[in-house]
């Protein structure tokens, strides 16, 4: 049996190395537990829209991304049932987002998750809720859960 937070770790890497969206957008990963996940990603000229803003896609995709981390950090596969967020304010070219993922509610096949995404000076930029449905398989093969 694998300690929770190595399992989590594990669960992370094997997610990682499977997810070219996220590494072509420069996202780090910069922790992930149990139930939680931090990523962070800069906003760079291809993700500014003609507000001159952060497009909101890319913003979702940010939260969206720490959701399946969280969801998905404890072994068992979790897919996105429903999601949705809030945009509080906008996000500027060579802003650094930060998106932390937490666990609400975990029951049997579902879970509930909230994902607070903000600007390096904790400015909110978005909320985000996901709710997350398990399917069949692991993230880690063997008995490591």
């Amino acid at each position: 049996m694998m300690d929770a937070a190595i399992l989590s770790r594990a669960c992370a890497d094997a997610m990682g190395s499977n997810d070219a969206t996220s590494r072509g957008l420069g996202s780090e990963l910069i922790s992930v537990d149990p139930g939680r996940a931090v990523l962070a990603m800069a906003v760079t000229e291809t993700m500014v829209n003609w507000h001159n803003t952060c497009h909101g896609g890319f913003i979702y995709l940010l939260a969206d991304t720490a959701f399946g981390y969280a969801s998905n950090s404890r072994n068992a596969r979790m897919v996105a049932q429903h999601c949705s967020i809030t945009y509080l304010n906008p996000a500027q070219r060579g802003d650094r987002l930060t998106a932390q993922a937490t666990e609400r509610q975990r029951a049997g096949r579902s879970g509930l998750y909230d994902v607070a995404v903000t600007r390096e000076d904790g400015t909110p930029i978005a909320e985000f809720r996901g709710h997350a449905r398990a399917i069949e398989g692991t993230i880690v093969p063997g008995d490591a859960a």
